[in-house]
């Protein structure tokens, strides 16, 4: 019984933060047109890494979504510096993910976790550039392919010339696409889980003490088991919290948790058998390396952030693990249960 009431508890904190990440997801799937991201990623160097971990970050694409997005850029002509940094920073944070571990870990591991995954997209992306010695043929094919897509803006234009009202039922379709993407087919593969991540953070919540993880310490060994738990893992920033929120709970150091929703997300068997057959077995070690290495550095550096200022991370994210029964939480919890519901229905229809 205390399960199925922590499980509760867990959910009720989520929905709303989960409901206004999955809307904005949409809105940024709306109004972010795939061309524009092949113009800005199309280039070698440090600064189109830099752009590309920084358009992904906000992505609403998860471990099994971003692979073929990024491989979409990489053969309209994005660098492999670029695809990489996407690959690595998109799946790691996100607008829900954010929300949600905002819910379930507290604002400290909110703010850290978006600027450790964008230094590890960057990382990434420029280890991976610093690996291709033979050079990037894409750069000189997406001026080409850039130049090519012109004729669609003068499509819109000459629509908007031609018909006042095709301009806003135009951008209401989108919207309701987008929120379609993410209330449908996003959360019809984060559902499963979502609700594992759950499950498994309210068994921990009740069965495992306080301090059995603690024993473990905080050094290196214990984010190298975190690691090796989070690279071949086939989950998304979104689900991975709980999960995270849990081992926290369970007394492992807010270092060693950031490890986990850094690696986890990031790589998985599926994504790296991809990265090597398209980039190259080069392009792989330095993939992982990138991913690990900042996900260490960062796990090292909130620790000592953690004791520094003497911040109390299990009190801020139990701020959010009490009894929440309100009207309000009750009802986006309601909302997002039939929510899930409705993707699992079409996902037997499809």
């Amino acid at each position: 019984m205390n399960l199925l009431i922590n499980f509760w508890h867990l959910f009720l904190a989520s929905a709303p933060w989960l409901l206004l990440g999955f809307t904005i997801a949409g809105l940024i799937k709306t109004l972010i047109p795939e061309g524009w991201l092949n113009r800005h990623l199309g280039q070698t160097g440090w600064w189109s890494t830099v752009q590309a971990a920084f358009i992904g970050a906000p992505m609403p694409l998860c471990s099994c979504g971003v692979v073929p997005v990024a491989l979409g850029l990489r053969q309209a002509g994005a660098s492999k510096n670029a695809t990489v940094a996407f690959l690595v920073a998109t799946p790691e944070t996100g607008g829900d993910s954010v929300f949600v571990t905002y819910a379930l870990l507290g604002p400290f591991m909110a703010v850290v976790r978006p600027i450790a995954a964008i230094t590890s997209g960057i990382v990434a992306g420029l280890l991976v550039g610093a690996a291709d010695h033979s050079g990037d043929p894409a750069s000189t094919q997406i001026s080409s392919s850039c130049c090519d897509k012109k004729p669609e803006p003068e499509k819109e234009q000459s629509s908007c010339c031609s018909k006042e009202n095709k301009p806003q039922s135009a951008l209401l379709q989108k919207l309701l696409a987008g929120l379609t993407f993410s209330y449908v087919d996003m959360l019809r593969d984060i559902t499963p889980w979502l609700l594992l991540g759950l499950a498994f953070a309210a068994a921990v919540e009740t069965w495992v003490p306080a301090s059995f993880l603690a024993q473990w310490g905080d050094g290196f060994w214990v984010f190298v088991v975190m690691a090796l738990i989070g690279v071949p893992m086939y989950i998304c920033a979104t689900a991975s919290t709980p999960i995270a929120a849990g081992l926290l709970l369970s007394g492992l150091s807010p270092g060693a948790v950031l490890v986990f929703m850094m690696a986890g997300p990031a790589t998985n068997i599926g994504t790296l058998a991809i990265i090597t057959r398209e980039l190259g077995t080069r392009a792989v070690i330095a993939y992982l390396t990138g991913v690990i290495a900042v996900s260490f550095v960062f796990g090292y550096l909130t620790n000592f952030i953690v004791q520094y200022w003497d911040i109390d991370i299990v009190a801020q994210a139990g701020v959010f693990h009490g009894p929440q029964y309100t009207a309000w939480t009750t009802s986006m919890a309601v909302i997002l249960a039939l929510l899930m519901i409705n993707s699992f229905i079409k996902r037997k229809v499809s």
